[in-house]
């Protein structure tokens, strides 16, 4: 499973309870009072108007839940709400006004949700974040400065075409293996588009020149940053040992070195570096892919899709 999808399962379960909610509210308006022992209200229009602002919230998840990181903004309202509803709640019933029969549907609307939508809003955060590393001036001081053995920089590179910085996990490892062949069976796609590759390996140029001629892929421009700057540079940190060695790592890594033959072999670089991809066009990062898992598997022929000059971005 992907680490985000959680997040994608809690904000569709959330929209599918308050559409419920909702409708329940609009075509039952009485059945919440009669239940929590209150008296019908005189304007059941008025607790309708809230299932239907209960019914919208919900629509708002849904739409969240295909991409968490994107539609952040939806969560934090919809956190708002639920943390500000339970503090009228407790005022209401401080005060008498509210019986504590009413409490329950505080614990459903509201309560149970809190922990899991801050934990999607602290991913999106820390998702911003190493989005502003890897976009700050850092890149261009250290990282587009790399030389690659054609003798140009990944800077000087980027001035003659958009560049597509690919950077590999270790060579034993059968992700990076799948990587490459993915590059070669898109190579022509990716050329097509205008768009040059550029590999940023962790093992010396003769190890690379080798390895890399096995993959069909020997005249591509390549980087050997063996003390991992560049990866720094770029923002790829080292990845916490679930995403390298979860459930569904193992499983595609056995796909991957065994059933599609990649092959395996014994690490000579950091096990745990996790990889990613840059579209980097006259010195700007125009397009990103990081990986959340080791056994993510980019699209390289997307990426490389056609840009519009870094002045009109």
């Amino acid at each position: 499973m992907n680490p985000s999808s959680w997040k994608r399962w809690i904000l569709w379960a959330a929209g599918a309870y308050n559409i419920t909610w909702g409708a329940l509210a609009i075509l039952f308006p009485m059945a919440f009072f009669r239940l929590a022992g209150l008296p019908d209200p005189d304007y059941p229009e008025l607790w309708q108007c809230i299932g239907m602002i209960v019914g919208v919230y919900g629509v708002g998840y849904l739409i969240a839940s295909t991409s968490p990181n994107r539609h952040w903004p939806i969560v934090l309202v919809g956190l708002l709400g639920k943390v500000l509803g339970p503090l009228g709640f407790a005022k209401a019933l401080v005060e008498g006004r509210l019986p504590a029969a009413v409490g329950w549907t505080i614990l459903t609307n509201d309560v149970i949700w809190w922990i899991p939508f801050a934990l999607i809003l602290k991913g999106a955060l820390d998702s911003r974040l190493g989005q502003r590393r890897v976009l700050s001036g850092e890149v261009a001081r250290m990282g587009l400065r790399a030389r690659t053995q054609n003798g140009l920089t990944l800077l000087e590179m980027s001035a003659r075409w958009p560049t597509m910085v690919v950077f590999l996990r270790h060579f034993g490892c059968p992700f990076c293996r799948e990587a490459l062949a993915d590059l070669a069976s898109q190579r022509e796609a990716i050329e097509r588009n205008g768009v040059r590759i550029a590999l940023v390996h962790m093992s010396s140029e003769e190890e690379a020149a080798a390895f890399f001629r096995r993959h069909d892929l020997h005249d591509v421009a390549r980087v050997s940053d063996p003390g991992q700057a560049v990866y720094r540079a770029f923002g790829l940190a080292r990845g916490r040992l679930m995403r390298i060695f979860g459930p569904r790592e193992f499983a595609r890594g056995f796909q991957a070195a065994f059933l599609d033959r990649r092959g395996i072999a014994i690490p000579s670089s950091d096990a745990f570096q996790m990889p990613g991809v840059f579209l980097v066009f006259h010195g700007e990062v125009i397009r990103a892919f990081r990986h959340q898992s080791a056994a993510d598997r980019p699209n390289y022929a997307e990426l490389s899709a056609p840009v519009p000059c870094p002045e009109t971005v």
